[in-house]
């Protein structure tokens, strides 16, 4: 045991017992054996230092004894390995850590700066995290340029933040070469390029970098850089998606369910989706639970869709939310439940998204999973209506006509009738229609009375069949004039 506590010590304080030679490190144990009963000495520099005997060969305690012996030296290399020691206790590792950054060690310095960015072991300080960046980045060591690239990008420096960059991939740095694309390829910093963000995502693509490659391919598929090729978009979505990123995955399955570059597939596009899935990411699990709902490539299971459909939602995302607001509504691999269905609308309508916000609206219209609420139906579905959503323009339109949760106004209700119709909403078509044949709002006008009946009916309106057969027309007529 003393035998291997020795050669621990002198491999990683790089002493051995004194010798002659020129050569020979500068502190030096002064006994072929540590664990001496009265003790043992070092030579540094000339001076002699003693050191208690060792009771127990424990390698931590006995490397705390060499922090004064070590402070008198000035070769940085030794403080960088030896606060890479494992046994020693946190703040020795930093106390070694400070004292190879101090001494200039680029590498320290640039994990100095990693430690104040994390706050780990200290703490986080991003003034402190750039100082030892900058210190190491201007010694060259390529990662600190990286670092230092992104703490001026994510102050919006772009300028800067391309100059660090730069340094560093043409050092060959892979990382920063796929960050000098993402530059240029949205001109941040630079005029926007995407040749040339073709040109160092590929660098760092050939080196094995997963997002590189996932970018490269991107660009392959949508033709941006160069000319669009599928299959070579598929080659390197692949080299990415191998290597396990989630991103290149789900990509990967996209290029399986619309057969682009591979024969289409959809066994194999679930596949994919279901590797990306199963690290978290959002938009596999929301594609997945779309394969599981429609039977796309796995038998339809909704009680499958609903659990992907979940995870997303839970994660924040406003369609997924919808979706399985929807699935609450109808009862689709759930328990049919209504305020269930009000909990994930409002979750996505808060967020903006205009369908779960039509969808709310409803459910206060009519009282379904909430107390009936007219006036809350009408804020909702005002905010779905100023996004285009047809069936919301229809529904403020009736709030108007019948005076649900607004006062009555013909003129407002044939105002969003006429908007959801020039949609070709059936059913707002007939309303406009029979706001002329009436008079309600405009001016009473049986020629445009009929025109929108006959539009609605073209469209398999029951209603404005039936008021067209009361006023003579046949079913033969409306047809022909359909």
């Amino acid at each position: 045991m003393k035998e291997t506590l020795r050669h621990e010590l002198e491999q990683l304080l790089r002493v051995s017992t004194p010798s002659e030679s020129q050569e020979a490190p500068q502190y030096t144990l002064s006994a072929s054996d540590i664990f001496r009963p009265d003790g043992y000495e070092v030579l540094l520099n000339n001076k002699r230092f003693h050191f208690r005997p060792v009771a127990n060969p424990d390698l931590e305690e006995t490397l705390k004894m060499f922090h004064p012996i070590l402070a008198e030296s000035k070769q940085p290399e030794l403080a960088y390995d030896f606060s890479k020691t494992n046994t020693l206790d946190t703040s020795s590792q930093v106390y070694w850590k400070k004292r190879a950054a101090e001494l200039g060690h680029a590498s320290a310095q640039d994990d100095l700066g990693d430690m104040y960015y994390d706050g780990k072991c200290v703490p986080q300080d991003y003034s402190e995290a750039v100082k030892w960046y900058l210190k190491a980045a201007e010694q060259g060591n390529a990662s600190a340029q990286k670092h230092l690239g992104d703490m001026y990008y994510w102050g919006k420096d772009y300028s800067e933040a391309v100059k660090w960059y730069r340094k560093a991939a043409e050092q060959g740095y892979a990382e920063a070469q796929d960050d000098l694309g993402d530059m240029y390829y949205d001109g941040n910093g630079v005029p926007q390029d995407y040749t040339e963000a073709v040109k160092w995502h590929r660098k760092a693509a050939e080196q094995g970098y997963d997002r590189a490659q996932n970018k490269l391919g991107y660009m392959y598929d949508y033709g941006e850089g160069v000319p669009q090729d599928y299959t070579e978009a598929v080659k390197w979505y692949r080299k990415a998606a191998e290597q396990g990123y989630a991103k290149a995955q789900n990509n990967l399955g996209n290029m399986y369910l619309y057969g682009q570059g591979v024969p289409r597939d959809y066994s194999e596009a679930v596949k994919w989706y279901r590797k990306a899935a199963e690290q978290g990411y959002a938009r596999a699990q929301e594609r997945l639970g779309n394969m599981y709902y429609y039977g796309v490539g796995v038998p339809q299971n909704y009680t499958e869709a609903v659990k992907w459909f979940r995870k997303v939602a839970e994660q924040g995302e406003c369609l997924a939310q919808e979706r399985l607001g929807n699935m609450y509504y109808s009862g689709e691999g759930v328990l049919q439940d209504y305020s269930e269905a009000v909990k994930w609308y409002r979750k996505a309508a808060e967020q903006g998204e205009c369908l779960a916000q039509e969808r709310l609206g409803d459910m206060y219209y009519y009282g379904e999973g909430v107390p009936q609420d007219y006036s809350e139906a009408v804020k909702w579905y005002c905010k779905a209506a100023e996004k285009g959503r047809s069936v919301a323009r229809f529904q403020l339109g009736n709030c108007y006509y019948y005076s649900k949760g607004v006062p009555q106004d013909y003129v407002k209700a044939v105002e969003w009738y006429r908007k959801a119709a020039n949609n070709e909403y059936a059913d707002a078509e007939f309303c406009l229609g029979n706001c002329y044949y009436w008079g309600y709002g405009v001016s009473r006008d049986y020629a445009k009375a009929i025109d929108w009946f006959l539009k609605a009916a073209k469209r398999g309106n029951t209603k404005a069949k039936n008021k067209l057969k009361e006023l003579g027309y046949s079913l033969s007529s409306i047809n022909q004039k359909s």
